[in-house]
């Protein structure tokens, strides 16, 4: 299996891609958990299979020859999705948390829609949708990196911000921070993310890597910086352990991924309950 590894470029690639997924998911996952909008994940990426449904009509439709890449077509409707949300949110004062499954509402009935335009599912959609380890492409593993170092300096530079935001946020606006840029920045970068893991864990299934993680850290971690730290080390056991685990077994990745996050989060349940017994 290691020399299969170090033989086949595509193997490689998925990797590098998983290392990385499963360190940014993770860390972003922490503060979106602390903040309780945990279903803002499934929203963004479903909106992002509408644009990748919309990228493989448009392949099929109008440009037989090839059209873009898909992973940017869904980052822009993943980023769209984002930006609606957060106007939604500043509609619904007082329900906010309404913007989530309105987005998710519309980016599902609109993934429909293209699905069926498209005469059904095909092979590169299902990908998208389950992850596949054959699937990420040099030009993939370039964005990944590209999105993985952005996500790693906003969080370096913006930690204080985004702390004091998690845990307070009527504070924080109070003491003159820009608040509505900060998440503004911040749920961007969620929706970055979450287009550049479809490759590996799967459209359906990338939400999960953005929270069970984190649900597991929070059982074990007795401070932020420590759930922080549990959190991307259980996403990586989860994503790398998944991913070579579905090469193994010939399984897709995504659904691998999510079972070991799973079986991560039963074991820090049942450790936490047997500790305080």
């Amino acid at each position: 299996m290691i020399q299969d590894f170090l033989q086949y470029d595509f193997l490689r690639n998925s990797l590098y891609a998983a290392v990385l997924i499963g360190l940014v998911t993770p860390l972003l996952g922490v503060f979106i958990v602390i903040r309780r909008l945990s279903l803002i994940a499934d929203a963004l990426s479903h909106v992002t299979l509408s644009g990748i449904a919309a990228s493989l009509l448009l392949e099929k439709t109008l440009f037989p020859g090839g059209f873009i890449n898909p992973l940017y077509m869904g980052m822009v409707f993943s980023i769209g999705g984002a930006l609606f949300i957060e106007k939604l949110r500043a509609v619904y004062k007082h329900y906010q948390e309404l913007a989530v499954p309105i987005i998710l509402s519309g980016g599902i009935g609109i993934g429909v829609i293209f699905i069926s335009l498209a005469n059904g599912f095909n092979t590169d959609l299902f990908s998208y949708l389950f992850g596949s380890i054959s699937a990420v492409s040099k030009g993939d593993l370039t964005v990944i990196i590209s999105i993985a170092v952005l996500v790693l300096a906003t969080v370096f530079l913006l930690y204080k911000e985004l702390f004091l935001l998690s845990f307070d946020e009527e504070y924080a606006t109070a003491t003159g921070l820009r608040a509505k840029w900060i998440h503004f920045i911040f749920i961007v970068l969620v929706a970055l993310v979450i287009a550049a893991s479809m490759r590996v864990v799967g459209i359906l299934l990338v939400s999960s890597l953005m929270t069970l993680p984190v649900a597991a850290s929070i059982r074990i971690a007795r401070g932020f910086k420590q759930t922080i730290f549990f959190s991307i080390l259980f996403g990586e056991l989860a994503v790398v352990g998944g991913l070579i685990t579905s090469y193994q077994l010939d399984l897709a990745p995504g659904g691998t991924i999510v079972m070991i996050a799973v079986a991560i989060l039963v074991g820090a349940i049942m450790w936490k309950q047997k500790k305080t017994a």
